[in-house]
């Protein structure tokens, strides 16, 4: 099934601008992780997913494993009718590897099953549209059952509108949110993006997979909330050798790098995610080892947990 071509995110963007419209709210803007796992299938932990819910709108980053009905989980637990799998129809990406796309399909096709009736607005690197018209293709034949049988379901409603990200800056704005892409370096990987967003008077940043990252140092400058990935530097040098090590180093950020990150950014809160623990979660303090330099508020997140 062809899509559109991607949507301009320029002119998409200016047609924001040009409403008015404001990314101040009447309420605070809720950040909610639906999961904060890794590639490792941990049962507890599902694929990376931050939902950040505003004026009962909900915003996804990443569709990790699980998503759909991590958010619909998160939806009963806490009352939020936004993260109902029908009202799922956003979702940014930090980059393409599989434990953040692996429930891009769930979320393509599950909310527009059980009733969603918009499409799913899908922002990401390049290599997100093609992702998606291939997601369209090997789906055909459930999706021509489902609208040429007795479900009757509208395909219109199901065709996402993909706006692939040329760089850094500006690409979404509504009278909820508005959201800054941020370059970010993680490893081999030609485009990857954090998140800086505004919304419901609450300024929060994401990191998604990266190296110590300075655009995300200069994005979160006293923000109310930074969402950020880690990994254990006490596990670190115990359990890989030289080859392997500088995998994690150019992919990822350590406790101690994050401990310097946060000193100089100052968040009000910080939040791990995607934590790698190099070894049974119970024997791996990643807030103790942060907490030798850095002295703020920081906790290690769990999914469905709310801030």
């Amino acid at each position: 099934m062809p899509l559109p071509k991607p949507t301009s995110l320029l002119v998409l963007f200016a047609g924001f601008l040009g409403a008015g419209t404001s990314a101040g709210a009447a309420e605070p803007a809720k950040v909610v992780l639906l999961g904060t796992g890794t590639p490792i299938p941990d049962p507890s932990s599902s694929g990376p997913c931050v939902a950040v819910v505003v004026n009962g709108h909900s915003y996804l980053f990443d569709a990790g494993p699980g998503v759909v009905r991590r958010a619909q989980a998160a939806s009963g637990k806490f009352g939020i009718e936004a993260l109902d799998a029908t009202n799922l129809t956003h979702v940014f990406f930090t980059h393409l590897h599989s434990d953040h796309t692996l429930g891009y399909p769930d979320l393509l096709l599950t909310p527009w099953v059980v009733g969603r009736r918009q499409p799913l607005q899908v922002f990401g690197p390049k290599g997100i549209a093609a992702m998606t018209s291939h997601l369209m293709e090997a789906y055909g034949a459930d999706i021509q059952v489902r609208t040429e049988g007795f479900e009757g379901l509208n395909k219109r409603t199901l065709e996402p509108v993909v706006h692939e990200i040329e760089g850094a800056g500006p690409v979404y704005k509504d009278e909820n949110i508005s959201v800054r892409a941020l370059a970010v370096p993680h490893g081999s990987w030609p485009q990857a993006f954090g998140y800086a967003i505004e919304a419901g008077g609450r300024s929060i940043v994401i990191s998604g997979d990266t190296a110590l990252s300075e655009s995300i140092a200069e994005a979160c400058r006293q923000c109310d909330v930074l969402v950020h990935e880690v990994y254990s530097a006490d596990r670190f040098d115990l359990v890989f050798g030289q080859r392997r090590g500088r995998y994690h180093a150019n992919f990822h950020t350590s406790t101690k790098q994050l401990a310097e990150l946060a000193a100089k950014s100052k968040p009000k809160l910080l939040v791990l995610y995607h934590q790698l623990y190099f070894g049974p979660q119970q024997e791996v303090d990643l807030v103790k080892e942060i907490r030798r330099t850095y002295h703020g508020i920081v906790v290690n997140g769990q999914d469905l947990t709310v801030y």
